[in-house]
């Protein structure tokens, strides 16, 4: 489901009012969006919780070395933290050379070892951290896997369930679908015959915590944000645009939170063979 937030538990007419007193629209580019949608998760109460007393695994993927950025106060090569990649119009792999394996921690510092080996120690608020590439409208998330032992989260999940640790997703809503439940049951690697790139399958991450760039804004600022529209020419493909309500002070910090992440550099591909 997304991650809980007072307006998505409804609002009485007070409230109606106070949403109407200021406004603002704006565009994020997918870079943007992953900038905001990371500051938002590194100020999750679960995971500043869990960086005072606890573990967090960060799993690889771009948006979360956004992620690792805002956590860990460094910076992350993207495109040297994740594996899989839609990248030159096809499903693809980073280069295996450089990757950088995730970043693991105990009580808010860095621990030299794998993530299976930390995830042995999880326990009920424990967090860890996995992207998405997929997020319907009613909070379902879903990640493309190409091993068919469903990857790193494959071996994860049964471990965040039985324990009760919490699974954030960070994703943006250039991933919107139909339905992740839907999109799932038609996407499993054995399944195609044809291909654009390795084959995938849609792998639903059950007990997430969604955060959107919707979620991301209300944690940061107080403002409820509404997806009014997608899409755009000249490196703007992908872009979210949003109106967003609240008091004056609320859109006015939002509006001022946008603009000083806007000029986010997209997040390079490797070189096409």
């Amino acid at each position: 489901m997304f991650y809980e937030l007072p307006f998505f538990l409804g609002h009485d007419e007070e409230d109606e009012e106070m949403l109407a007193m200021a406004a603002a629209l704006v565009a994020l580019t997918p870079a943007e969006s992953k900038r905001l949608i990371a500051k938002a998760v590194a100020a999750l109460p679960e995971v500043r919780a869990a960086l005072k007393k606890g573990g967090v695994i960060i799993g690889r993927g771009t948006t979360n070395a956004f992620v690792a950025e805002e956590i860990l106060g460094i910076t992350v090569p993207k495109l040297s933290y994740t594996v899989g990649m839609v990248c030159n119009g096809e499903l693809g792999m980073s280069p295996e050379e450089g990757r950088i394996k995730e970043y693991v921690l105990r009580d808010g510092q860095v621990v030299n070892i794998p993530y299976t080996e930390m995830l042995k120690e999880f326990r009920a608020g424990d967090v860890f951290i996995k992207g998405a590439n997929a997020v319907d409208t009613w909070g379902n998330a879903g990640v493309l896997v190409a091993g068919d032992t469903g990857g790193t989260i494959g071996s994860a999940l049964p471990t965040l369930i039985a324990r009760g640790c919490h699974l954030i997703v960070p994703v943006g809503m250039e991933k919107l679908v139909p339905s992740v439940l839907e999109a799932a049951a038609k996407c499993d690697i054995y399944r195609f015959k044809y291909r654009t790139g390795y084959a995938t399958a849609l792998m639903p991450l059950v007990t997430a915590q969604v955060v959107t760039e919707i979620q991301a804004l209300e944690v940061l600022t107080g403002v409820m944000a509404t997806h009014v529209a997608s899409g755009g020419i000249g490196g703007s493909e992908g872009t979210v645009i949003l109106a967003l309500e609240g008091d004056e002070d609320e859109v006015e910090a939002a509006f001022n939170l946008i603009k000083s992440i806007k000029g986010e550099a997209p997040v390079a591909g490797p070189k096409k063979k």
